[in-house]
Order: C-alpha cells, then sequence, then structure tokens
C-alpha cells in the first residue's frame, strides 16, 4: 500500500510540474490569428492593449515619446502587414514612471474596459523599486482579472537598464525578469522572454539603448520580434 501511495504521489506531483510552464505559442493565440484573416463582413474589431511602464508608452530619451518607433505600434504595423483584412487596434494604456501595483489598480477601468482579446504587461523596470512580493500580488491581480474576462495574456520580462549587470542572477532587475517568468508557467500564460534576448546580444548594451532605462529603435524591434512570434498570422 505504502508504494502504491509512494508512486501515485511521484505522479501527482510530476503531473503539477508539468502543468506549470508557459501557454503554448503554437496554440495560445491560433484562434485568434485565424479571425485576423477573416474578411468583411464576416470579420470585426480586435483590440490588443498594451499596458505597462514608459517603455511601451514610447519613451525614448525622456521627455521624449517616440510612440511610432516603439513596440506597440511596431506590432500593429507587422500585423497589419500579414493581416490585411483585420479591423485591429493595438492601444496603449501604459504610463511613464508607473509600477504595477499603480497598473493594478487601474486595471478593469482602463485596460479591460476596452473589450481587448489580448493584453500584454510589462512593469518589470519599475517593480524594482516596490520589490517582489508586492510586484508579485499585482501580476497576479491582473492575470487574474484578464483571465476571469476570457482575455489572453502575454507577459513581458523587462528590456535592457545600463545600471543592471545582466547576467547576475541576483540582480533585482534579474529577479524581477524570474519572476515573470514563473507567473507565465504559473497561470499558463505567454511569455514573451525580451530579458533574455537583451542579456544575451552579442553587441554593446548601448546599441540597443535610447537612454540609461529606454530602448532605442533596435531595441524596441527585438521586443517586436519575440512578441510576432505568439501571432500565427504570415
Amino acid at each position: 500500500m505504502n508504494a502504491i501511495v509512494g508512486c501515485f504521489a511521484v505522479f501527482l506531483c510530476a503531473g503539477m510540474l508539468w502543468a506549470e510552464k508557459p501557454a503554448d505559442r503554437k496554440t495560445y493565440l491560433a484562434g485568434l490569428s485565424q479571425e485576423m484573416q477573416v474578411k468583411w463582413p464576416r470579420n470585426r474589431v480586435i483590440n490588443i492593449v498594451c499596458h505597462g511602464h514608459s517603455v511601451p508608452a514610447g519613451y525614448f530619451k525622456t521627455p521624449v515619446v517616440d510612440s511610432f518607433n516603439a513596440y506597440p505600434h511596431l506590432l500593429h504595423k507587422e500585423l497589419k502587414s500579414r493581416a490585411p483584412f483585420a479591423v485591429m487596434n493595438v492601444i496603449v494604456t501604459a504610463i511613464g514612471g508607473e509600477s504595477s501595483d499603480r497598473g493594478a489598480e487601474r486595471f478593469e477601468r482602463d485596460v479591460l474596459s476596452l473589450n481587448p482579446e489580448v493584453v500584454t504587461i510589462d512593469y518589470g523596470l519599475n517593480d524594482r523599486r516596490i520589490g517582489l512580493k508586492k510586484a508579485r500580488e499585482s501580476w497576479v491581480k491582473m492575470i487574474e482579472a484578464a483571465k476571469a474576462n476570457g482575455v489572453k495574456v502575454l507577459l513581458l520580462t523587462p528590456t535592457g537598464d545600463l545600471r543592471a549587470t545582466m547576467n547576475d542572477l541576483n540582480d533585482p532587475l534579474n529577479q524581477h525578469a524570474q519572476q515573470i517568468r514563473e507567473l507565465a508557467k504559473e497561470h499558463e500564460v505567454g511569455l514573451v522572454d525580451s530579458m533574455k534576448y537583451f542579456a544575451s546580444y552579442e553587441g554593446e548594451m548601448n546599441d540597443l539603448m535610447s537612454q540609461i532605462n529606454h530602448p532605442n529603435r533596435k531595441g524596441h524591434d527585438l521586443v517586436v520580434g519575440e512578441l510576432m512570434k505568439w501571432f500565427l498570422v504570415k
């Protein structure tokens, strides 16, 4: 009997570990990607909301806001080039300087009220000042609210910061990136691991940055490349 119980416990534990993984890029947005190809008069409006801090808001070298070279606009442009029949909006609800606790407070009012199909969440850079615990609570609140309303979620790890030691796992930026990866697994939502690609960039980090904590067009292009892997439109 003990052997049977032990085997069951191992099986259950293995099942739980198997369940804890981010959403599958091949299936998570497959239905939406198909809808993007539907022609008039059967097509419908598709809203994608980019929520977060200064990076999705389009801040380059503060106070300049270069929206048309930031990843929300670039994502919209790339999606439209591949889905010419879609009536699609990519809406930015990001606020420069904001951390996830404030973003969570206004999530229902400013994000869910727009009836999005997909929400991207990007607060890792600024969440260093509120700490891991408060950030986790805030991200969970937004993730759960989105899922309860049938909204797909893509979580973004932070883009680069020249003050951070990008390859040090104990650096606060890496700690927040790892927490975001864990949240994607726990809640089985999409993960766009910007941090991974900024940290592994073979050139100088300055090549990707417009200032110490904001990416330039090249940095935003990197994020768009990872975002587009979730949309199965060609």
